[in-house]
């Protein structure tokens, strides 16, 4: 079992890691929209959807796979009714590459964010 860490995206705020590697499975920690420097990225569920891809491809790089080859998302949201805006920025990262997700309605995140997103990957 391997901690994966990068300065890419934001340090973890508790006690985990961004991302743990074994029998070549990558399972990431949840990303939230925090730059790699610890900023809150403000905004609507577009701008904070955007933010999280950006920390997941980071920690997806440092695992040494990518979104390509991600096999399971599971996404928090704050308000089920955002959902539409944060599927097709999603879709968007994504392309034809559809890995199985699952999307949760959730009272409260870390931050007062808007969306949370981690991921499993294969790691070739």
């Amino acid at each position: 079992m391997n901690v994966v860490a990068t300065t890419n995206a934001p340090a973890a705020i508790g006690p985990y890691s961004q991302g743990i590697l074994v029998n070549g499975m990558f399972y990431s920690s949840g990303q939230i929209p925090l730059t790699a420097t610890g900023e809150l990225v403000e905004g609507d569920i577009v701008a904070q959807t955007n933010q999280v891809f950006a920390n997941l491809k980071a920690v997806l790089k440092a695992a040494g796979t990518s979104l390509d080859n991600v096999v399971k998302t599971t996404v928090f949201v704050k308000d089920m009714n955002e959902f539409a805006a944060m599927n097709e920025v999603y879709a968007s990262h994504f392309g034809e590459h559809k890995p199985a997700r699952s999307t949760v309605e959730v009272a409260r995140l870390p931050r007062d964010v808007k969306v949370e997103i981690e991921v499993i990957a294969i790691v070739k």
